[in-house]
């Protein structure tokens, strides 16, 4: 394969050829990024270094801008190349590099300390001032957010589709900072659900630079009827009839769940 026809090889400053997998491109940045870190490597070109293999990891990391490079080369990512069907604008926007290789070394491991695995030279943990917990790169999540989703037994005979708003907290595009957002969750009720049924929202709780959002799981609870109580997939309905209505047998009329009125012979009792 050819290389770019100018530039800097992104290839090269990861210290890979050109047939490189993403596997290998992530093995990559994580190793040098490790190893030219400034807070851990105290050579003068370390910033310097550390920036390139950002780039190149932003760059090679994602398969549009990976393709453009691959083809036009860094001239071409950076410039645009012409659209194929263009009007008012027949170039593509060129890629700038946000200029903040701590971002990406963040999102890479995750926000939290990936030196705790590196010790001092009188065998002490190396304890460095990253920001974020201290650890070896491994995200953590915090534990399901469970509530509970009351439904009448109407809602659980025929079905329905529930819309709850959540409120949660957002990180912002900085990776750094967050704000309180709503979102709308959607449960579609399915006939037949029984109390304890549980609907999981994965990763849909409060985001943070260090760690996974939590999932969101609600719990099925039958409201309080005021005509039956549900025993597994059976209804149970009380009549109260009077002693003499008993004695010689009488019609009791139920409007069922789905409107229905049945007439209920019940036979004198001796």
């Amino acid at each position: 394969a050819t290389g770019p026809a100018m530039g800097q090889d992104y290839y090269a400053v990861l210290e890979l050829g050109r047939g490189a997998t993403d596997a290998d491109i992530k093995k990559a940045y994580r190793k040098l990024a490790l190893k030219n870190h400034p807070l851990k490597c105290k050579e003068p070109w370390a910033p310097k270094r550390f920036r390139q293999l950002a780039e190149a990891y932003d760059v090679l990391s994602d398969p549009m801008k990976k393709g453009i490079y691959d083809k036009f080369g860094e001239e071409g990512l950076k410039g645009g190349i012409p659209l194929e069907f263009g009007d008012e604008n027949p170039w593509t926007a060129g890629y700038v590099f946000h200029n903040n290789p701590d971002k990406v070394f963040k999102e890479f491991f995750g926000g939290d300390n990936p030196f705790a695995e590196f010790f001092a030279e009188d065998g002490s943990e190396l304890i460095l001032p990253f920001g974020g917990l201290r650890g070896r790169g491994a995200m953590k999540q915090d534990p399901p957010i469970v509530r509970d989703l009351y439904l009448s037994l109407e809602d659980l005979f025929h079905g329905c589709t529930k819309k709850i708003k959540i409120s949660r907290r957002v990180m912002t595009e900085d990776g750094q900072t967050s704000t309180i957002r709503d979102k709308i969750l959607t449960i579609d009720v399915q006939p037949g659900w029984k109390q304890g049924t549980r609907i999981t929202f994965e990763k849909e709780g409060d985001q943070g630079p260090n760690l996974i959002p939590a999932d969101i799981t609600f719990v099925v609870q039958e409201k309080h009827h005021p005509r039956f109580k549900r025993a597994n997939d059976n209804l149970i309905y009380v009549a109260t009839i009077p002693l003499g209505k008993a004695l010689i047998g009488c019609t009791v009329d139920v409007r069922t769940l789905d409107g229905r009125l049945l007439n209920i012979p019940i036979n004198d009792i001796v």
